[in-house]
């Protein structure tokens, strides 16, 4: 059998290629690209021991001769194997000739995923052999030399995104699994829209890029603060959990313009999807409103979006905190399907129906509902029991269901209560067509569009798993929810009050009045930033007068001034007024990916309860280390013996 006729026969193994992504490693620098058209392509041969990428080959370089370094992705019985980086694959030929019978010897020998780099000649390939899912499948590399950078031993899985890997194994050996082409991807957009933010806030809007401390002091309200020991006996840093203050002060400096990629840390224990430190692009400026804010975001996500995202229309639309929380259940709705809220209190007002009279009558009572288009041909029985069970569970609240039969009359445990004008009533205002499904909740208002948002998101979640989009995943819903309350009752003690966004938002100018006498109905100047579902950015008009903010903190908040007391001594040396934002990057760079979790868009990220599986950290200190901090370990009996065992073995390692 011939080489060629070898290499036709073998060639079909090459289907495996198919099973990879439909948008391969090599779509990175045309991604890059696809930000600003009239960029020149960044050169990522320059200073490097190879003259092209596995990505960028073509018939136009036939005749070539080139060097590559890259991964074994795959060995194919000594006639070729395919060379990988990060930009894609390239087809090697193994020469077959005794001239060359150490070069044949040096690439069979290695393993799939060591390092190599190869000199040889780029030709066409044969006539049936071009493969057109990859962008170099028109030519293969003769190789004439090759040499073995380091060879790789067996790995926990393999580099190859159809292969399946739990998360748990993908972060312990992170360092792996970042040799995927999705990390690949997800990494280098997050880096090319900040690289796009940071060109367009300092070079175009003139902001200056200033770095704040991480070592600070602990802040009044808001999420936990991780703790850092000093060397003074009971003294401690925080690390921030936003540069708030620092950004403020600036203002105060006369800065004017502020921003920054800054590192933020919350110590908000084991809760999904969250990270302990995690990244935003933070902003602040002088003498500007809310809308000038939104304005300059709008055109900073508009400036650094993808082109193959698709246009980003502006402005985006915007609604009130009440009204999204009356029609989504929700601060922060997902507006890419419908679903909405609907008061049905009128139609039940002379029902008797003992959880519905038990609601309807107290004070603010209501009756609302959702409807779940073609919900009858999804969901089943038991997802009805789920979904009230779930109702229950979370916020003890009852829910009852109804189902528009094909023939309008309506099939639910409520229609022997119902008279045949209060079931027309109904069918009118939930505005159900055949199939439809109802959901009605009664009770207290935010609480029945809490169970009722909650239900929402998880029909939606039903509905899709059975086929029906509701969601379109290639859509980017933005939307500016505002008006939101200045303070909100303590879960703890209802009777006292909590700032909403942190105790340095200033109140809405309409109700600057309501703040010494009624406090609780007062609106903030704070809007939050929501694109899917998902909140990725919040900012406000902050409070620039001393006075102001010491009456919110002493009597609104009942915190002590004097821990911040270094911002209202600055308050009254001339601060100008002055607002900000900050955008939660990992969120944005998720939804805008696509990927299932923001840990797949952070190169080094923790585990769901804040562990990095890779190095086991947090990790022990013995008491000697711990000594010149003036810290001791209080041990449960049971660990303390163990933690002895541990430090012992660490001393003998």
């Amino acid at each position: 059998m011939s080489f060629r006729h070898g290499l036709r026969l073998l060639y079909s193994q090459l289907s495996l290629f198919s099973r990879e992504p439909k948008r391969p490693c090599y779509r990175y620098i045309s991604s890059s690209l696809a930000f600003s058209s009239e960029k020149q392509a960044s050169d990522f041969n320059s200073f490097v021991a190879r003259t092209n990428t596995c990505g960028e080959l073509c018939s136009a370089h036939v005749g070539q001769e080139v060097t590559l370094c890259g991964w074994i992705q795959y060995q194919r019985q000594g006639l070729f194997l395919v060379l990988r980086d990060f930009h894609g694959l390239t087809q090697i030929i193994i020469p077959q000739d005794e001239a060359r019978s150490h070069v044949k010897m040096i690439l069979n020998d290695a393993p799939v995923e060591s390092v190599v780099r190869v000199t040889g000649t780029v030709a066409s390939r044969p006539p049936g052999q071009k493969n057109p899912r990859m962008p170099t499948g028109d030519i293969e590399v003769k190789v004439k030399t090759a040499e073995i950078l380091n060879s790789c031993k067996k790995l926990p899985f393999e580099i190859k995104d159809f292969v399946k890997k739990s998360e748990t194994l993908r972060m312990k050996y992170r360092y792996l699994d970042l040799r995927s082409s999705q990390m690949q991807h997800n990494l280098r957009l997050r880096s090319q829209m900040v690289m796009r933010m940071r060109e367009y806030l300092c070079n175009l809007h003139g902001f200056v890029d200033v770095e704040t401390p991480t070592l600070f002091k602990r802040t009044p309200g808001g999420a936990k603060e991780f703790v850092v020991p000093s060397r003074e006996p009971g003294r401690f840093y925080c690390l921030p959990q936003s540069p708030q203050q620092f950004k403020q002060l600036l203002m105060v400096g006369g800065l004017d313009r502020y921003f920054q990629v800054a590192r933020c840390y919350r110590d908000e224990g084991s809760k999904p999807d969250r990270q302990p430190e995690f990244t935003q692009i933070d902003i602040e400026m002088s003498f500007v409103d809310q809308t000038g804010i939104q304005r300059l975001i709008e055109g900073l996500l508009q400036y650094s979006w993808p082109k193959e995202k698709g246009p980003l229309i502006t402005p985006f639309p915007s609604m009130s905190y009440a009204e999204a929380v009356a029609e989504y259940g929700t601060d922060k709705p997902d507006t890419r399907f419908g679903m909405k809220i609907i008061d049905v209190t009128d139609v039940f007002s002379s029902v008797e129906i003992g959880f519905v009279q038990n609601a309807v009558n107290k004070p603010q009572g209501t009756v609302k509902a959702i409807c779940v288009p073609q919900g009858a041909k999804y969901l089943q029985n038991k997802d009805f029991e789920s979904l009230k069970g779930s109702a229950k569970s979370q916020f003890n609240q009852e829910v009852s269901h109804l189902i528009l039969k094909p023939d309008e009359s309506l099939k639910s445990p409520l229609r022997k209560f119902l008279s045949e004008e209060q079931q027309s009533e109904l069918i009118q205002a939930l505005k159900v067509q055949a199939d439809d499904v109802a959901l009605l909740a009664a009770g207290e208002p935010e609480k029945v569009c809490s169970v009722l948002g909650n239900l929402r998101l998880e029909c939606a979640n039903l509905l899709e798993s059975r086929g029906q989009l509701l969601r379109d995943p290639t859509a980017f819903n933005f939307l500016w929810v505002v008006d939101f309350p200045l303070f909100l009752p303590k879960e703890e003690n209802p009777e006292e009050l909590e700032s909403a966004h942190h105790p340095f938002t200033a109140p809405h100018p309409s109700d600057t009045n309501l703040l010494y006498s009624e406090p609780a109905k007062v609106r903030s100047q704070h809007y939050d930033l929501v694109l899917n579902g998902s909140e990725i950015g919040g900012g406000s008009i902050r409070i620039h007068n001393a006075e102001q903010q010491r009456f919110v903190l002493e009597r609104v908040l009942k915190e002590d001034p004097e821990l911040l007391s270094h911002l209202l001594e600055a308050l009254e040396c001339g601060a100008p007024p002055h607002g900000g934002i900050a955008l939660g990057l990992d969120r944005l760079i998720c939804l805008m990916a696509g990927a299932p979790s923001i840990r797949d868009v952070i190169a080094f990220p923790k585990s769901f309860k804040g562990h990095d599986l890779m190095s086991n950290a947090p990790d022990y200190i013995s008491p000697e280390e711990l000594e010149p901090y003036h810290i001791q370990v209080a041990w449960p009996a049971a660990e303390a013996e163990a933690n002895k065992n541990r430090l012992k073995d660490s001393d003998c390692n």
